[in-house]
This record gives C-alpha cells, structure tokens and sequence, in this order.
C-alpha cells in the first residue's frame, strides 16, 4: 500500500471512529439540554472544565513521544505505561483531596461527590493511554473504531437512561465513567500489546526530555481554553455560560472529529519522514489546503443555518446560544491551520519550539480576555476569535525556515475554499426570507448549500476538490463493480465515479 493510500485509510478509520462518537455524544447532550434548564447545565460545563484538564495529565506528553521515537521497543512502553499509571493514581489524590474546594470556590457544595466519582476516568485513562499510542505508531486505526464506537454506545444509552430516571447530573456522571470504562476494556482486549515486567529511568528520562515539554504546552493550552468557562462560571450566571458552552458544542462536534483524525494520522506519518523536510512540508501543505476544504463549509453552513438548528433541535430556550455559536465557526474553521502547522513541528523532533509557541500563544490570549472579561461574556467570546488569528501566525512562524513554508503562502492555499464557502452560506442565508418552518428552512439550506459548493468547486477545478475526488473515485467504482455494471447504478453514484476523469 503507497504512503498517501495508507494515510487515506487510517485517516478514514480514525474520522470514523471520532464521527461515530461524537454524533453519539452530541445526541446524548442534546437530550440532557432538552431535559434540564440552561441553570442546570451550566453545572454540568463546569464539571466538564475539570475533566477536560484532568485528561492532559493521562499521557504526559509521553504518548507523543513514543510516536516520535525512531526505535520505541517493549522496554520505553512498558516504562511509561508504569510510570504513568502511577501519575494518575497521584492525580486522582490530589482531586480527591481538591474537590471541596473547588466546590466551595464556586459556592455549590453539590460539585463535592461529583468531581471525585467522576475523576476515577482518570485511573482508567491511565491504563490505555500506552495502548493508544501504540495503536497510532503502528497505524492500527480499527482498533480505535471498535474501543470508541462501543463505549460510546454504551454509555449513551445508560446516560439517557438515567437522565429520564432523574439522576439529573448523576447521569453524566455514570455516562462519562462508563465511556471510558467500557472504551478501555475494549481496547486492552483488541490490542496484543502488554506492559512486560521491565522499566527503566534511563529510557524514561530520555522521553521526557521531549515529553515534558509537550506535556506543559498542552497543560498551558488546555487550561487556556477552559479558562474563559472557569471565568464566566464566576464572575457571571450559570445561564451566561450554559449559553456560551452550547454554543461552543455545536462547531466543537465537527471540528473534533476532523481535527483528531488529522491529528492522529498525520503526526506519526509525518514523524516517519522528519529527516526529509521537503516531505513534511508536502504533507502540511495538503492537510491544511484539504482539511480547510472541508472544514470551511461545514462551518460557513452551521453559521448561517444556526438559529433553525438551535429552534429545532435544543428548543426556543437555547435561543440566546447562536451569537456564540457563529463566533465559534468562525473562530473553529481555521483550526486545520494550527493543527497541520504543530504537528509538523511535533513531527520535526521540535518540542521546544512548541512550548515556546504555546507561551507566546498564551501571553497573547490572556492579555485579550483580561481586557474583555469585564465588559461581558459575548466581549470574551469575541476575544477569543481575535487570538485565534494571532495564534494562527504564531504557529505557522518557525515553518517559514523549517519548511520554508510562509503563513501567507499558506493563506493563499485556502483562500480559495475559505471564499466558496462564505458565497455558499450567503446564498443559503437567502433562504431566511420566505419565513418558512425550521424543518423546511434546513430541509432547503442544506442540500442548496451542498449544491453550490461542491458545483461551484467541480466547476472552477478547485485543486482540494480534485484531490479528494481522486481518493473517493476509485472506492466508488470498486463497489459499483462489485455490485454490478456501473452504467446500471444511480445517476449520482455514475457521475461521482466518472467525473473529472478527463481532467
């Protein structure tokens, strides 16, 4: 199988897992929306502050390194796998311990039980996080698909269960240690590998020496986008950042599943090549001009398409989510841009530029939302599009001597999908006008939308059009043949499968 083929497949495995997961998660947090008040699930975003930074700590930035190392055996895996259980059995103490406390910080005593039941996922996080990144140095992506699909299944119906049991946040609670329990069991029983009765300091210190930094960088990263939620928890309603975490949800859902995928099958197939800059540099150069492709329109589209999707899907009472919920998309559809970029320089051996950028980044970030915090929830959100931009420049910096790769060239690689798609959410816009139902506004939005980008790019040969028609075409004749002649299939499966051959 050539490189691009392997990387297509892993990438398709492992956007499947993440879509497969997140469409299912989002159902759930849909339901629990339409279940409880905005007061009550602004109790809920604040327990998922706290486990979102607790997640940093499962790998220590020593997963990556393991992905990085040329010659990675038993004994480095084995080491980090005990070292890193050992870490989490000490975190799991120390928000043991911290819970009250936070709890009290926040005037809610209820948030006590809540955040000591729920950080046991970080005990079991710690046991399959050698295996993750075992399965993503050797490319074994299914195995991701299988763990995920059916914690996430599970738990799912468990949550719901209970939710409408009224268990009220208790339901997230068993959802989330569910997830991870079952995601984990999954995975330890798919994957062969085994920590063996070996360890070494020597090993591991010299997979600190690149963790460590990786490790703070996402700490400092975590901790930076959760801040504004800590902060609005606060200084304003439970209600203000029920809103706010909402309307970050939506946008987050899509930008979840194919940035993580990007992320995983990029970095390790990057990492195979960091001897050769000019390949890294073909590899960003395509993640970023089709990833963007793709994102943009999504984004554009949920923009525009916004206050029917929150009407229809999470009631008149999330209303006040949407202005979030555009910022949000437009902050979310330039992530392929910082994601191509990192991973690039993470691929390069580099952590030490990483740090220095994630400081930079975060100097810059804090300096806006110190200024905005006073002036409201929708001035940090605004805030936080503005520092999107600047951390844009920032990582794409040291690739202009690394892959002699400029952010302005960059630019120009996506500026042609970045205009497409804000044309096609124009055009849908229109749609407004003839104050149609939800359903019949989304049931015109989204096909129209569909139809003038994907026309429009066939039409101006867009290179990121031709590039993925050129992957899914061969997939969609082999099932066309193997199912019969294809002159005999549907008119749109006969025109996908030949379209642009002559080009």
């Amino acid at each position: 199988m050539s490189e691009n083929k392997a990387v297509a497949s892993n990438f398709i495995w492992r956007f499947s897992e993440r879509c497969g997961a997140q469409i299912v998660t989002f159902i759930v947090s849909i339901v629990l929306a339409r279940i409880l008040a905005p007061e009550d699930y602004g109790q809920i975003a604040l327990i998922t502050v706290f486990i979102t930074i607790m997640q940093v700590f499962v790998d220590s930035g020593l997963g990556t390194a393991l992905i990085q190392k040329k010659d990675a055996d038993d004994l480095d895996f084995s080491s980090v796998f005990y070292f890193n259980f050992v870490v989490c059995l000490v975190l799991y103490a120390v928000m043991f311990v911290s819970a009250p406390f936070i709890a009290e910080f926040y005037n809610n005593s209820a948030l006590t039980p809540i955040i000591r039941v729920i950080s046991l996922t970080i005990v079991i996080s710690g046991v399959k996080g050698i295996q993750q990144s075992y399965v993503s140095r050797n490319m074994l992506f299914k195995r991701f698909f299988y763990a995920t699909l059916g914690g996430t299944i599970f738990s799912a119906f468990l949550g719901i269960g209970l939710a409408y049991a009224g268990f009220g946040v208790w339901a997230i609670v068993a959802q989330q240690l569910s997830n991870t329990t079952i995601d984990t069991l999954i995975l330890w029983i798919t994957v062969k590998w085994r920590p063996r009765k070996i360890f070494s300091w020597e090993r591991l210190k010299g997979l600190l020496s690149f963790g460590w930094k990786l490790l703070v960088s996402a700490l400092l990263d975590t901790v930076y986008n959760n801040i504004r939620s800590l902060i609005i928890g606060k200084m304003y309603s439970s209600s203000d950042l029920a809103f706010y975490d909402q309307g970050k949800k939506f946008p987050s859902v899509i930008v979840a599943n194919i940035n993580t995928s990007i992320d995983s099958v990029l970095l390790p197939t990057m990492a195979s090549a960091q001897d050769d800059s000019g390949r890294v540099k073909s590899m960003t150069r395509r993640a970023i001009k089709t990833s963007t492709y793709i994102m943009a329109p999504l984004m554009m589209g949920l923009a525009f398409c916004a206050e029917p999707i929150v009407r229809l899907v999470l009631t008149d009472k999330w209303l006040p989510c949407v202005p979030f919920l555009r910022i949000f998309c437009i902050t979310y559809m330039f992530y392929p841009i910082h994601t191509a970029n990192l991973n690039a320089i993470k691929a390069m051996g580099r952590s030490d530029l990483f740090l220095k950028l994630e400081i930079a980044k975060k100097i810059v970030g804090m300096t806006l939302l110190l200024s905005t915090m006073w002036f409201g929830v929708m001035a940090m959100a605004y805030s936080l599009l503005v520092s999107s931009v600047l951390s844009q420049i920032i990582n794409s910096w040291p690739n202009r001597k690394l892959l002699n790769y400029r952010y302005l060239d960059q630019l120009k690689d996506i500026l042609p999908g970045i205009i497409l798609a804000i044309f096609m959410g124009c055009c849908v816009n229109l749609v407004r006008l003839l104050h149609l139902s939800n359903v019949a506004t989304l049931l015109i939005q989204i096909p129209m939308g569909a139809a003038i980008y994907i026309g429009a790019s066939a039409a101006m040969r867009l290179e990121s059009y031709e590039y993925l028609m050129g992957m899914i075409r061969p997939v969609l004749k082999k099932i066309a043949r193997s199912k019969g002649d294809i002159n005999e299939k549907d008119p749109f499966i006969r025109w996908f499968c030949t379209a642009g051959d002559s080009h």
